[in-house]
C-alpha cells in the first residue's frame, strides 16, 4: 500500500498504447516480428530443412522455387536464413538475460550499501568495461569452448557491467527519495525495500537498455560464430553462414553473404529503434512526440 501512494505508477496498457504511437518503435516492433514470425515457420511449416542438400543447384542465384538462392550443398538460403533468426534472437535473448539476472543485483546492491562493498563491486565492473567488449567475448568463448552455449554466455558476462552501472545510478538516485525514507520509518527491511520499491522504480533504462542489448548480443554472436568460437557449422546461424559464404564472393555469389547480413542489419536496426521508442515512451520528458 505504501508504495502505491508515493510514488507514480503506469499501467502496462498505457505504456503499450504510447509505445504504438510511437514510428519508430512499429517500425522496430514489425520487424522484430517478422523474424520471429519466419523462425517459427522455419521450424514448422518450411518445404525445405535448413540443412537439407540438394534441394536446388549449387550456388544458384535467387529464384522463384528458391528466393535467397542456393549455397555450396544446394541448400535453401531462404530457409536457412529464417531457421538462424530463431536461432540468433535465441541466442540475444539468453545473453541479455544473463546481463540482467547478475548486472542488477550488482549494481542494486553496490548503490543502496554503498561503503566499501560498494566501492569494490563497482571497480570490478569498472575493470570489465577497460576491456574492449568484442575482445572479452572472444576471450571467455575460447575459455569455455566453441559452441553457441559459450557465445551466450560470453556475450552474457560481458554486457553485465553495464547493466550494473545503469542500476547503480538509478539506485543512488532513489535511495533518498520519500517513498524510500518513509519505508524506512516503518521499519522495512533492507532487502524488501531495495527489491520491492528501488529495483522496480529503476527499471525504465534498463529496459531501453535491453533493447539496445538484443542488437548487441545478436551482432557480437554473429561475429564470434563467424571466427569460429560460437555456433558450429551445420547449424543455420548467421554468422556461420557468412563464414561459409566469404570464400565465394570475389567468384560472384553475393546471395551467399548478402542475405545473412542483410537478417543481421535488420534485426540490429529493429531492435535500436525499438529501444529509442522505449526511450521516448517511458521518460516523461520525451513523451510529447509520442503524445
Amino acid at each position: 500500500m505504501l508504495d502505491t501512494r508515493l510514488r507514480p505508477r503506469r499501467t502496462a496498457t498505457g505504456t503499450l498504447s504510447l509505445l504504438l504511437r510511437n514510428p519508430s518503435a512499429v517500425v522496430g516492433i514489425a520487424i522484430i516480428l517478422f523474424w520471429t514470425l519466419g523462425g517459427l515457420i522455419a521450424l514448422f511449416a518450411s518445404p525445405y530443412a535448413p540443412n537439407q542438400t540438394g534441394v536446388g543447384p549449387l550456388l544458384s542465384p535467387p529464384t522463384g522455387a528458391h528466393p535467397f538462392g542456393t549455397d555450396n550443398f544446394g541448400r535453401d538460403i531462404f530457409a536457412r536464413v529464417l531457421a538462424g533468426a530463431r536461432v540468433s534472437l535465441w541466442t540475444g535473448l539468453i545473453a541479455v538475460a544473463v546481463s540482467l539476472v547478475v548486472g542488477l543485483p550488482i549494481g542494486a546492491i553496490a548503490g543502496y550499501v554503498r561503503g566499501a562493498i560498494g566501492m569494490i563491486l563497482m571497480r570490478i565492473m569498472d575493470m570489465l568495461l577497460a576491456f574492449p567488449s568484442l575482445l572479452l567475448a572472444m576471450a571467455l568463448a575460447v575459455a569455455l569452448g566453441p559452441g553457441l552455449g559459450s557465445a551466450m554466455i560470453a556475450v552474457g558476462v560481458v554486457g553485465i557491467p553495464e547493466f550494473a552501472r545503469i542500476m547503480y545510478g538509478q539506485t543512488v538516485a532513489l535511495r533518498e527519495r520519500e517513498f524510500v525514507e518513509a519505508s524506512h520509518a516503518i521499519g522495512l527491511r533492507d532487502a524488501l525495500i531495495l527489491f520491492r520499491h528501488i529495483l522496480p522504480n529503476g527499471m525504465a533504462p534498463i529496459m531501453v537498455r535491453s533493447a539496445l542489448g538484443m542488437g548487441y548480443a545478436i551482432l557480437t554472436a554473429a561475429a564470434l560464430s563467424f571466427i569460429g568460437l560460437g555456433a558450429q557449422p551445420p547449424l543455420a546461424e548467421w554468422g556461420v553462414m557468412i563464414s561459409d559464404g566469404r570464400g565465394y564472393i570475389i567468384s560472384g555469389e553475393w546471395w551467399m553473404t548478402f542475405f545473412p547480413g542483410l537478417a543481421i542489419a535488420s534485426s540490429i536496426l529493429a531492435f535500436n529503434l525499438l529501444g529509442d521508442g522505449l526511450r521516448d515512451t517511458l521518460d516523461p520528458r520525451l513523451r510529447t512526440s509520442a503524445r
